[in-house]
């Protein structure tokens, strides 16, 4: 058994342990209640733009699309932004999300697929299998602007507009609840229009035409939808994390009780074997000075 001067250290050891784990669950607390405000407060914007944007897809032809970003792309191979969080300490999360990933994009289109990674430990994955990963976005900070996600924007639509990608799709956990984040993908191009919001209550005229128009709100719709994505990334990290920390902290006071009932048992034992020390050496002492 450890002595009880070891105990007191390592008591003190994971009482500081604890501390720590409660202090980064109430940041990341914090940090997902910003993630998920941006979130609900960016959801009326899209939906609009996307009733919108549906409305001025079908103004030709009795729905012919009229912007690339609306049509198939046969040229290229399958395009896959996988989000991902920067640092651990999330449970599962992110081992959930990557096998997720490569799980869908092998059953959905074989081998032959690109990458693209907003965050280090998606990015630092791929690199070590050997994956086909054209771009990386490490930097993404928390509570991220819309203007953050420009530059992953611009590489999708280079992309898709050009040679190099037939489709795009998005891999991320998204928010569910404070205890559930779930992996899932979504489509990002050729943008889908559902049917049900194919017309507006109004009848709208558009200056100077419906395909000048979506030149500019298409590439914005899809940097929405693609700051949403982050944003419910986000907030699913977070909560992991403020959960994980929760539980390591339960842990640690979990370990603590331990500690302290096993220091008690220690120094009793100590106390008892001084005793018996003091009452061997007085009983020896006694028998001497008997014996003169």
């Amino acid at each position: 058994m450890a002595s009880s001067r070891d105990i007191q250290r390592r008591i003190k050891s994971v009482a500081n342990i604890g501390k720590v784990t409660r202090a980064m669950e109430a940041v990341s607390a914090s940090k997902m209640r910003r993630a998920q405000a941006a979130t609900l407060a960016s959801r009326a914007y899209a939906e609009k733009a996307a009733q919108v944007m549906a409305y001025l897809s079908a103004q030709r032809g009795g729905g012919t699309l009229l912007h690339p970003l609306l049509q198939e792309h046969p040229d290229g191979k399958p395009l896959v932004v996988l989000i991902t969080p920067n640092r651990g300490l999330t449970g599962g999360l992110v081992l959930n999300i990557i096998r997720y990933a490569v799980r869908e994009a092998e059953e959905r289109f074989g081998a032959d697929v690109a990458w693209v990674t907003i965050g280090r430990k998606g990015s630092h994955y791929l690199s070590r299998i050997g994956a086909d990963l054209d771009a990386t976005f490490d930097d993404m900070p928390d509570g991220p602007s819309i203007l953050d996600v420009t530059p992953v924007r611009q590489a999708i639509l280079e992309g898709y507009l050009g040679p190099e990608y037939s489709s795009v799709h998005v891999v991320y956990a998204d928010f569910g609840s404070v205890v559930r984040q779930e992996p899932v993908v979504r489509a990002l191009v050729p943008i889908e229009v559902p049917e049900a919001e194919a017309k507006l209550p109004a009848e709208y005229s558009f200056e100077p035409s419906p395909e000048a128009i979506l030149d500019e709100v298409l590439p914005r719709l899809l940097e929405l939808r693609l700051y949403q994505t982050v944003l419910e990334a986000q907030a699913s990290e977070h909560a992991a994390r403020m959960i994980a920390m929760r539980n390591a902290t339960d842990a640690a006071n979990e370990l603590v009780d331990e500690l302290t009932l096993t220091y008690n048992k220690a120094r009793q034992a100590d106390i008892t074997s001084e005793i018996l020390d003091i009452a061997g050496g007085a009983e020896a002492l006694r028998k001497a000075l008997a014996a003169k």
